[in-house]
């Protein structure tokens, strides 16, 4: 599953520079989570970093993406090879 963020955000800003796969974006009124980006944090640490540090605790996870851990670090490996190819295109 992905995460998302619920209408209990304060935005507080602490959530979106935690994410390490920039899923987490300012939406019209609260933060949101692009769920094609987020991977639980799967890849990067053993928890999600945005539920860690959220202080008012409205970070639950997406019913609506479901996704197994490996379906997760199958999404995490191509994110990393998407940065990787932009990265090595705007080298060149």
């Amino acid at each position: 599953m992905a995460l998302m963020i619920t209408d209990e955000c304060i935005n507080c800003d602490v959530c979106e520079p935690e994410c390490p796969n920039d899923a987490i974006y300012m939406g019209t009124e609260i933060y949101e989570i692009d769920p094609a980006k987020c991977t639980e944090c799967v890849g990067h640490f053993n928890e999600p970093q945005c539920q860690q540090i959220c202080p008012v605790e409205c970070i639950p996870f997406n019913p609506a993406w479901r996704e197994s851990k490996e379906q997760l670090q199958a999404k995490y490996e191509r994110l990393v090879a998407e940065a990787a190819d932009k990265a090595q295109a705007d080298a060149s």
